[in-house]
This record gives structure tokens, sequence and C-alpha cells, in this order.
């Protein structure tokens, strides 16, 4: 059964920055993700990444300007850093696993398992 566990995420100022972390254990897969989901709307992926070959696939332009997915696969491990942080990225952030990443992030339904959400709050 796969598992993850996350931490990092809290209040902070415009502007700053932080990162948030995803520990895996069990038959996590090859892909991994950040989502997040903001109040009243719909959950968006962020980022993924293919933890076998190690690329990375982010969501849309303006995602891959101010996050960053990385990996410790020796760690089961996925970092998201978040820079320049603004009040519209306040939101739940999920990190999730699926077989595979096939180049995209992708739709939160094609994900199996899913952490239990950090919350972040971007005070101006």
């Amino acid at each position: 059964q796969v598992q993850l566990a996350q931490s990092g995420g809290g209040s902070v100022q415009a502007g700053q920055s932080l990162r948030l972390n995803c520990v895996a254990s069990g038959p996590v897969g090859d892909c991994m993700a950040w989502f997040r989901e903001a109040p009243g709307k719909e959950r968006e992926g962020i980022a993924s990444v293919s933890r076998i070959l190690d690329h990375t696939y982010y969501a849309d332009a303006s995602m891959k300007e101010r996050t960053a997915i990385s990996q410790d696969r020796a760690q089961n491990m996925i970092f998201l850093d978040i820079i320049s942080l603004k009040p519209e990225d306040t939101a739940m952030y999920y990190c999730a696993a699926r077989v595979g990443c096939y180049g995209t992030v992708g739709s939160p339904s094609t994900y199996t398992s899913w952490g239990p959400g950090t919350q972040v709050t971007v005070s101006s």
C-alpha cells in the first residue's frame, strides 16, 4: 500500500519562498506530482517528476516560472520549491503518485495515491 506523507508549508509573506516535502513508502510507481486546490477552485496540477528518468514536467509556463519540482530518489522524496509567493498561491498543496508520467502532469483523476495535503497561506 502506497503512503505519502507531506511536510512544509505554512503562513508566509508575499515575495517569500518555501519548500514542500513529500516522502513515499510502498510500491509508489514511477511518477510523483504536486497539485494544489484553492478555496472554491478545482484541484490543479503543478508539476510531476519521473523518478526513474529524473525528467520533470510542468502543467504550464506560469507554473514553471516560479516552481521547481525535484526528487531525492534514494529517500523516496519529492520536493516543490516555490519562489516569489503571491496571495493567489494560497491553497492546499497535495503530492500524488501514479504508475507513469507519460510526459505530462495529467489530471487529478489519473493519480491513484494522495498525500493528506499541506496548507500554504500567503499574506500581502
